[in-house]
């Protein structure tokens, strides 16, 4: 079942804020899909009745689920920037048992993630003052897959994306369909693939600059993932795969700033300062317009 998303409401809070709902909160079950949750990090100070609005990052996790940590990684950055950070929770074994990587495709299972995600972003907005319905967008590894793939369906509610090194990447190629490519997007998606509108939304990219190890990511015609153009980049590790992925962009005319943290390997904690760096020029832009 293929859930939609509520309209977001504009003025915020639906009514009296309580001591979980400041700071670090609570994890809460999606109201569109319970067996989803997020938990958030809201400013200590927040008062629901000053006229603050105040701007949302959304942070997606890898395959090993630490939401939470994210989260509290940017704990200080939500004080200091006047932020609210969202953390969803996507667990493993939703599709089938044991499976990982089902909320990397956005929709799987009967899923849709990406949908899901805006419901979450909705409910946020009736408890608090949001200045956008646009959002920042970070993921690290299996967030990475989401950060991208969102971003081609839904260009119109980023503020701006952060893609941190994913294993397996989509590339803007009309010849092949989803996952590797966008020839079936449509079908795919329910609705057509904007170009322009994400040649306007700022695109950040980091990775780790020893990120070279393939044993998790490599592709074989016995994989699960594999479909027909999947061999192109099947022996590509992560760097090989974000600079395809790049190149793929900017000849579309999609900008992108890059990152590349020397001396780290596969390691998304160790992205979070050049994350934060890079989201603190874009709020900083946002806000002059």
């Amino acid at each position: 079942m293929i859930f939609a998303p509520q309209p977001l409401r504009e003025g915020g809070t639906a009514g009296r804020l309580g001591y979980y709902d400041r700071g670090r909160t609570p994890y809460f079950a999606s109201r569109l899909e319970p067996r989803l949750s997020y938990c958030l990090y809201v400013p200590h100070d927040y008062d629901e009745h000053s006229g603050e609005a105040l701007d949302l990052v959304v942070l997606v996790h890898g395959t090993a689920r630490w939401a939470e940590t994210y989260r509290n990684g940017f704990a200080d950055f939500a004080e200091r920037e006047r932020v609210i950070i969202l953390a969803p929770l996507f667990p493993a074994g939703m599709s089938a048992p044991g499976e990982l990587s089902s909320y990397k495709l956005i929709r799987h299972g009967g899923i849709a993630y990406d949908l899901v995600l805006l419901d979450m972003v909705a409910e946020v907005a009736e408890r608090y003052r949001l200045r956008s319905e646009r959002f920042l967008l970070h993921g690290f590894s299996g967030g990475g897959h989401f950060a991208h793939r969102f971003l081609f369906i839904h260009p119109e509610r980023l503020l701006g994306v952060s893609i941190g090194a994913p294993g397996i990447v989509t590339l803007l190629d009309p010849d092949h369909d989803f996952w590797v490519g966008i020839r079936n997007f449509e079908t795919v998606f329910g609705k057509r693939l904007d170009i322009d509108a994400m040649r306007h939304v700022p695109v950040h990219m980091v990775i780790g600059g020893e990120d070279k190890e393939t044993w998790e990511i490599r592709l074989t015609p016995q994989d699960s993932w594999w479909m027909a153009g999947a061999e192109r980049l099947a022996e590509a590790n992560r760097l090989e795969r974000l600079a395809a992925l790049r190149q793929n962009l900017e000849s579309h005319g999609i900008g992108v700033m890059q990152d590349i943290v020397p001396g780290v390997g596969h390691d998304g904690r160790a992205m979070v300062a050049a994350v934060q760096g890079w989201f603190s020029t874009v709020l900083a832009v946002s806000r002059k317009e």
